[in-house]
Order: C-alpha cells, then sequence, then structure tokens
C-alpha cells in the first residue's frame, strides 16, 4: 500500500490532464516492461479504445476554443478518472486505505483539471493558435516523462508531479483573470449584433426638412 501511494498521486495529477493518454501510456508500458499496473489496462480491447480517444483528445485540445469546450466534457470525466485510476493502483479490494486514497486521487485530479481549463481560457486570449498547440504538447510530454520516471522511481515521479501540481495552480489562479476577461469578451461578442438597433434613428435636423 505503501508503495503504491506515489503512483496513485501521479497518476491522479496526470488524469487531470489526460486520462486518456495515462491509461494508454500505462497499459502499453505493462506490456513491454515490468511496470506493475493494473491487468484491465493491458487488455487489447482497452488499449484500442483509449488509443482512440488519445487521438481524438489530441485533436481537440489544440484548437483554440476548441480545447475549452472540451475541458467542460471533461469536467467529470477526469476527476472520476483519478479517482479511480488511483483506486486500482492502490488496491484490488477496496478497503478503508484504498477508498481515502481514491477519494484523494479524485481530488487531486479535480483541482489539476481547473487549473488545466483556467489556464487554457487565459491560453485562448492570445490571437495566434500556436500557443495552444505548445501548451498542448508541453503537458502531454510532462505526463510521458513523469509516468516513465515512476517507472525507476515512483517517489522521485511523484515528487515531480506535486511540483507540477503546485505550480500548475498557482499559475491557474495568477492568470484567473485574463480568462475571466476572455469569457466576458466572448459573451459581448455574441450578443452585441442583438443590441444594435435594427433601422437607424431618424433624423430632426435640416436633413429631416421643416416646414416654414
Amino acid at each position: 500500500m505503501e508503495a503504491a501511494i506515489p503512483l496513485a498521486f501521479t497518476a491522479a495529477w496526470a488524469s487531470g490532464i489526460n486520462p486518456y493518454l495515462l491509461v494508454f501510456l500505462m497499459g502499453i508500458l505493462g506490456r513491454v516492461t515490468d511496470f506493475n499496473v493494473p491487468v484491465a489496462f493491458e487488455r487489447v480491447d482497452v488499449l484500442l479504445v483509449f488509443g482512440v480517444l488519445v487521438v481524438i483528445d489530441a485533436i481537440a485540445d489544440k484548437i483554440m476554443w476548441l480545447d475549452s469546450a472540451w475541458d467542460v466534457f471533461n469536467t467529470a470525466i477526469r476527476p472520476i478518472a483519478g479517482g479511480v485510476v488511483a483506486l486500482l493502483i492502490a488496491s484490488p479490494s477496496v478497503d478503508l486505505p484504498s477508498a481515502v486514497i481514491a477519494a484523494g486521487g479524485g481530488v487531486v485530479a479535480l483541482i489539476t483539471h481547473v487549473a488545466k481549463a483556467t489556464t487554457r481560457l487565459a491560453v485562448n486570449t492570445s490571437p495566434e493558435p500556436a500557443s495552444n498547440v505548445v501548451v498542448s504538447v508541453a503537458e502531454d510530454a510532462a505526463i510521458v516523462g513523469v509516468v516513465i520516471t515512476a517507472i525507476f522511481n515512483p517517489w522521485i515521479a511523484a515528487a515531480i508531479a506535486a511540483v507540477l501540481f503546485i505550480a500548475g495552480g498557482v499559475f491557474a489562479i495568477a492568470v484567473a483573470g485574463t480568462a475571466r476577461a476572455a469569457m466576458r469578451k466572448r459573451r459581448q461578442r455574441k450578443t452585441q449584433p442583438t443590441n444594435q438597433p435594427k433601422h437607424p434613428p431618424i433624423s430632426s435636423g435640416p436633413e429631416s426638412g421643416s416646414d416654414e
């Protein structure tokens, strides 16, 4: 149980960013290495389904504003995935310590998801699409790097994940104002046409004519 705690935390953090890549990567590593992962992750059908989801996520996560819509869609999925993955890593049977780890995993994944979604809203204020691609690739690279590190030392991987977890939360708080401003501007652009008068006002000046 003690050895599972750092790996469960790492997996929960990764689930808050991209649970599909996490499960797919752990399943592949479980097949080709001695890395101890939940047996379900190594199944062919699971790998195929999550492989397709990885591709969908990779596309949606790199398109401006579509990435934020994708984050909204994943608001429930990522925290639940974090809890489930943490539970499967902690123990094949559900006991109190495993349940606590699962609950903690869900909280970590939820906070990470909120930080990711907030950061993406702020990034979307940039007029060019390259920043979305850079941030998305950086997120996926961080997951791959941390999970591979966990093969050799789960505690080091958990420490790296903890630093990224804290840094992501602090950065999200710092840019939260920018994200709110972006959403206000987006709502104003949607409502602006309806607020404009359908016909120009009738002028009361000399051009309108007067009786003498």
